[in-house]
């Protein structure tokens, strides 16, 4: 099989690595993995040198702090409260809590537990624990049932492609969605619930691939400033590499991205860096059994070894090229099938006619032997491991081609 798709985004490079196998089969790692440590209250004395060796030596610019845990939606749960924390201490003038507050608290009452907010965006896809859950919004399955919290969603931009072709049309849509951000923070406000932070996707991934310029994210991460809240960018599925960088945010340019910056999938653990200042006050406040997985780090520095040694961003930014050129072809060929190519290095998508034949398309594909998967109402989106060449990228288009001129 040519997996497009890896395990929804998450395998770095490819299945059964030579360089990882190795790693798997020293003795001397053996004692990591096979005694998993309660790490908030009993972490291994290597672990801080561990952590150094390998997500600290990716660390977003502007931040030398990470907290690990076990996947995506803890992450960006944990990172959450940790902007809750900072902006309450804020708040308190970074005195201790009262008695009253501490009481209230027990009983899920203000001011213990305060009528704060996290302002989201439409399509964007966060987690499915009930934090996570409110600022979800790309399919109702995820949120049918769950209760949920009164926050704002702010509309996220609807670009036109090809984008050199709209520049116009979609400076103006940034601008309206970006004029809307700015209202609802300040209606928030007057409800009495404030926003204390803003989270955002680099790409919408789950909610159909929706880019948007760097232009939009550096505004956007002003108006967080202005207003006094986190800024929480969201890495979960575009961090690793897939973009041609290893962050996605750092394709804005910005020497101060973001206070918060979650990760999981490509990283093979979950967690967030982020700000001094978001460092939660006292222990236990940010806790768990697990808070991740030593094992985990081993195998990511092995991983960032093999992303450095075989040059793989250069590998993402020269495949992803190819794969685009491939699809923008694609589409001139079957106009009534294919539309809106989009993506950056191997982070890529392509709408479909519609969803039956979406679905129609990802069978035949498997079927042919490659692996794709579904974002959004009819897109495909493209996720294949940073070790994807040029030839798989060929390997594809000729099966999906095949595919495509079956299609009735």
């Amino acid at each position: 099989m040519l997996d497009v798709y890896t395990q929804i985004s998450s395998i770095p490079i490819g299945y059964n690595h030579p360089a990882l196998l190795k790693l798997m089969s020293n003795p001397n790692n053996l004692s990591t993995l096979v005694n998993r440590p309660a790490l908030g209250i009993l972490p291994p004395e290597n672990f801080p040198d561990k952590i150094t060796e390998s997500l600290l030596s990716v660390a977003p610019s502007g931040m030398s702090r990470v907290q690990t845990m076990a996947c995506g939606s803890c992450s960006n749960e944990n990172a959450y409260k940790a902007m809750f924390i900072w902006y309450r201490n804020k708040e308190r003038g970074n005195a201790a809590p009262v008695d009253d507050d501490l009481t209230s608290c027990m009983i899920n009452k203000s001011p213990g537990c305060p009528d704060l907010s996290i302002l989201s965006f439409m399509g964007g896809f966060h987690g499915r624990t009930l934090g996570c859950l409110a600022t979800t919004h790309s399919k109702a399955i995820h949120k049918l049932d769950i209760p949920s919290f009164d926050w704002p969603i702010a509309p996220f931009p609807r670009l036109q492609y090809p984008l050199e072709e709209f520049t116009r049309e979609n400076a103006q849509e940034e601008a309206r969605c970006l004029e809307e951000v700015e209202d609802l923070i300040v209606k928030w406000r007057q409800k009495g619930r404030p926003v204390a932070g803003i989270v955002i996707e680099p790409i919408q991934a789950e909610g159909g691939d929706n880019h948007a310029s760097p232009d939009f994210f550096r505004n956007l991460r002003n108006i967080a400033r202005k207003h006094g809240a986190a800024f929480h960018v969201d890495e979960v599925q575009t961090g690793g590499g897939a973009t041609g960088k290893f962050w996605a945010h750092e394709h804005w340019g910005m020497d101060d991205p973001a206070d918060i910056v979650s990760f999981s999938k490509k990283l093979l653990t979950g967690g967030y860096y982020h700000k001094d200042e978001l460092q939660a006050d006292k222990p236990y406040r940010i806790f768990n059994t697990w808070m991740g997985d030593p094992s985990k780090n081993l195998l990511l520095a092995e991983v960032l070894n093999v992303i450095r040694r075989e040059n793989l961003l250069e590998e993402v930014t020269r495949s992803g090229k190819s794969l685009m050129n491939g699809l923008y072809e694609l589409q001139a060929q079957y106009p009534g099938i294919l539309s809106r190519a989009r993506g950056q290095g191997t982070f890529c998508a392509i709408d479909i006619c519609d969803d039956a034949t979406r679905n129609s398309l990802l069978l035949k594909a498997r079927d042919k032997g490659v692996l794709l998967g579904g974002c959004g109402d009819k897109s495909i989106r493209f996720r294949p491991a940073l070790i994807f060449k040029e030839y798989h990228v060929h390997m594809f288009l000729n099966i999906f081609n095949d595919v495509l001129a079956q299609h009735k």
